[in-house]
């Protein structure tokens, strides 16, 4: 027996000792802290251990304890960032991933994985009305929406083979801040990335949009895309999709969606989403509104040839032989990594398991949730909404009469003092230069007492900082 392998009857033991760790912990959830009580300090005396030479064997779990009780509990009163709330079925797939240990670069590699995913994005591009569009697993948004924009790059402005020139991305002042970074890793230049003001709603102006090109296009510079937010990541706003999608059809544009956090809301209320199935690509995590396990994003996109174009570089050791359309899958030819994990399983198992209306009913409680803490805000006199509630964030502050400047510091108080307290986790947004308190709703286990419990915590969170100053 190799040094690393274990009995059955041993591996089955630390297995149940494992799943039995995780069941006591969904089952206190409901009670636990919205955030640990720790230090860093604390966490890292924790942890802070010399690398064992000789194995502790079953005595190695006995650790796992304190990292369950100093980790931030995705239980039902946090609602901080976007960040869904990991469903217990989809975890189990995650095990089993790893268990199975796939390498899910090609079918001749993971036969079954690379099947399962391939229909996991068939569901979800049906399911959110983009019929027809294919792609691939990854990360997370970042990851989806850097290789949407390399696709665009090699359809728009070819660079894989001189070099990437300087071209223009539209995107609007909200975008998300991985925008950013992908068009300077793709070379085409920060300063080439046009923010696009937006309305009142903080929707990007189609208008402001079809000067700028107008502009560009007139100073004989080389146009690439235009990436709309389907869920900005700070108020959930919606891009004009069809408006947008026509622009881009006019004037020879790749349309991007940056649907990372809002597009899997398609699914409960696609009448807002209208032009969704117009873009020629879309990125969306499950790990938000789908309530995977963190990791899982995806990139959807209409034209497999663009992938092909932007990512297939094979060397002969890798090459693909077979020639049956099925077998002849290569996720590395049409994405940006080679070694990948079997993400679908999660998916698929957690769909199969709860059905697609389970998951739609959950999105539209998050959308009423949402809505519960707008009236909330709006019926206390010393709160007040900082920004329009589209989808499921709903950003709002304190605001007794205070200097602005002030009011921002004493609303960063109030945040932190919320979090110490530990009954609900809010996390904080920029709104019009503003600073803002934020709740997101993309959580399975909220339940409306949770929700309530939000502005009578802010409030005794303000008296407490108040009383200090």
């Amino acid at each position: 027996m190799s040094s690393l392998d274990i009995p059955d009857t041993q591996f089955r033991a630390l297995a149940a000792r494992v799943t039995a760790l995780a069941a006591d912990y969904y089952a206190q959830l409901s009670t636990a802290r919205a955030y640990p009580r720790v230090t860093g300090l604390q966490v890292f005396a924790a942890f802070n251990e010399p690398l064992p030479e000789e194995g502790l064997q079953a005595a190695a779990l006995d650790a796992l304890g304190a990292v369950m009780n100093l980790s931030r509990a995705p239980g039902p009163r946090f609602f901080g960032y976007v960040l869904g709330s990991g469903e217990p079925v989809a975890a189990l797939g995650d095990l089993l991933a790893s268990v199975l240990n796939q390498n899910v670069t090609a079918w001749r590699s993971a036969p079954a994985a690379v099947t399962i995913e391939r229909q996991v994005l068939q569901w979800i591009a049906q399911a959110l009305g983009c019929p027809g569009m294919s792609g691939s697993l990854c990360g997370g948004g970042s990851a989806a929406n850097l290789m949407a924009l390399a696709m665009a790059r090699e359809a728009q402005w070819p660079a894989n083979e001189n070099g990437a020139q300087p071209g223009i991305v539209y995107a609007s002042t909200e975008v998300h801040m991985s925008i950013p970074k992908a068009v300077a890793l793709l070379g085409l230049g920060r300063r080439n990335l046009r923010l696009i003001p937006v309305d009142e709603n903080l929707r990007m102006s189609v208008p402001a949009l079809e000067a700028a090109i107008a502009a560009d296009r007139a100073a004989g510079r080389a146009l690439i895309a235009v990436v709309a937010s389907a869920g900005s990541v700070s108020t959930g706003a919606i891009d004009p999709l069809e408006q947008i999608g026509r622009v881009c059809r006019q004037h020879g544009l790749w349309l991007h969606v940056d649907g990372a956090y809002g597009a899997a809301a398609a699914l409960a209320v696609p009448e807002k989403f209208r032009g969704l199935s117009t873009a020629d690509s879309l990125s969306l995590d499950l790990h938000k509104w789908l309530y995977q396990p963190v990791d899982c994003g995806m990139l959807l996109f209409k034209d497999v040839k663009h992938a092909h174009a932007a990512f297939s570089h094979t060397g002969e050791y890798a090459r693909v032989l077979d020639t049956q359309p099925l077998e002849a899958t290569a996720f590395f030819d049409e994405s940006l990594e080679l070694s990948r994990r079997f993400r679908a399983l999660k998916i698929w198992l957690s769909l199969r398991y709860h059905g697609m209306r389970a998951f739609r009913s959950a999105i539209r409680a998050d959308l009423e949730h949402a809505r519960m803490l707008e009236d909330s805000v709006r019926a206390a006199s010393s709160l007040e909404l900082m920004a329009p509630v589209e989808l499921s964030a709903v950003c709002f502050r304190y605001c007794e009469p205070t200097p602005a400047r002030e009011l921002d510091e004493l609303n960063a108080a109030i945040l932190r003092r919320v979090i110490e307290n530990g009954r609900v986790y809010l996390s904080n947004a920029v709104v019009c230069g503003r600073f803002a308190l934020r709740a997101c709703f993309v959580n399975h286990r909220t339940a409306p007492a949770d929700v309530a419990m939000i502005v009578p915590e802010v409030m005794k969170a303000a008296r407490e900082v108040l009383a200090r100053i």
